[in-house]
């Protein structure tokens, strides 16, 4: 510094720039609304939603297996003589928590034509880049007083929706046929997972197990016509995406008599030379029973196996802890001297390597 020049001020440090925020939650809430509301068979419903927006953009990357949590807090009872007597006493109570519901089906909406003369418009595709209007599909089960109320939404309502939740089902390299085995409520997610194998595997071999106690019992709209049936198409869900499918009931009332583990079995026996286990994988979704005698199965047949795991979930995002499920995998909250953890559904899963759980 020259003498005589004046003694300049040491400035502050410039503010830092703050990170940039996202414009909305990830996670939500959404907003969805309602497109359709149909009644499948007995107590199954299906229905369509719509999400734009933020919305749109978070579940247009839903994968399958994952869920949300739905608000139903403010949906009115439908009229008391529509109530079964089994939930009439249930009916009432208030809905404190959201529920947690899969998904059967996620698609951008079909755009119309330009023009009138330009053709009908076209059936929803598969996700894929870009944001527009997502649609989605749930299939529930009318047991309660939440799933009561949803039976009363029409086309218009609106629903407040967290989510995309959890880890969905994932295609290692290397394999080329996929068994999926579905144990009554368990189909959603499989049923998506069906969509997404077509429309991102497509040279891969799926085929669908689905179980039920009765024939009255399996979510599904009736079964296709005889001769469908007899090339290996009996559910019209699955053969939209050109992946046969086999029934079993408990009762025979439907397909193989007997429990859909035993209709798996009796399908590997019949094509045991055809089959190779080191290219093939399970995905499977149902009662706990099931997911245990599946992944037994799989570990017989070194087969790669993974389940869904159906949980109760109370908050779905890890907070409460409700859903904790017992695995032999590290990683998850330590229990006992065994080497055995306790990982959450909700976060974790709902989707685990069938090897990874304590059953």
């Amino acid at each position: 510094m020259t003498e005589g020049q004046p003694v300049q001020q040491a400035q502050p440090p410039a503010p830092a720039t703050p990170a940039a925020q996202p414009s909305h939650n990830l996670k939500g809430p959404f907003e969805a609304t309602v497109l359709f509301n149909k009644p499948l068979r007995k107590c199954f419903c299906r229905m369509g939603l719509q999400f734009t927006g933020a919305g749109a953009e978070a579940f247009a990357k839903t994968r399958p297996g994952q869920f949300a949590q739905f608000d139903l807090s403010h949906i009115s009872l439908p009229a008391p003589e529509t109530i079964p007597d089994c939930l009439k006493d249930d009916a009432a109570r208030q809905i404190l928590l959201r529920r947690p519901f899969s998904f059967a089906r996620v698609a951008k909406e079909a755009v119309p034509p330009a023009h009138p003369g330009a053709g009908p418009t076209a059936q929803p595709k598969p996700v894929s880049s870009g944001v527009g209007k997502i649609i989605v599909e749930v299939v529930y089960c009318v047991l309660g007083p939440a799933t009561l109320r949803m039976t009363t939404l029409v086309k218009g309502n609106s629903i407040n929706i967290i989510g995309p939740l959890g880890n969905g089902f994932t295609v290692p390299a290397g394999k080329k046929r996929a068994l999926l085995v579905a144990g009554g409520m368990g189909s959603p997610p499989l049923e998506h997972l069906a969509q997404v194998l077509t429309a991102e595997h497509p040279t891969m071999d799926a085929i669908a197990f689905a179980g039920a106690k009765t024939k009255e019992d399996l979510p599904f709209e009736k079964p296709l016509d005889n001769l469908s049936r007899e090339i290996g198409f009996w559910l019209g869900e699955f053969a939209r995406y050109s992946i046969s499918s086999f029934v079993a009931t408990d009762d025979g009332s439907a397909g193989f008599k007997g429990l859909v583990s035993n209709c798996l079995i009796d399908w590997l026996s019949q094509n045991s030379i055809s089959f190779n286990p080191a290219e093939a994988i399970i995905y499977a979704c149902g009662p706990r029973s099931m997911l245990a005698t599946i992944a037994k199965l799989a570990r017989e047949k070194k087969i790669d196996c993974q389940v869904s795991m159906e949980e109760i979930m109370a908050c779905g995002i890890g907070l409460c802890q409700s859903c904790a499920v017992k695995c032999v995998a590290p990683g998850g909250i330590p229990v006992g001297d065994k080497g055995e953890t306790y990982k959450l559904c909700c976060k974790d899963g709902p989707v685990f390597d069938a090897k990874e759980i304590v059953f």
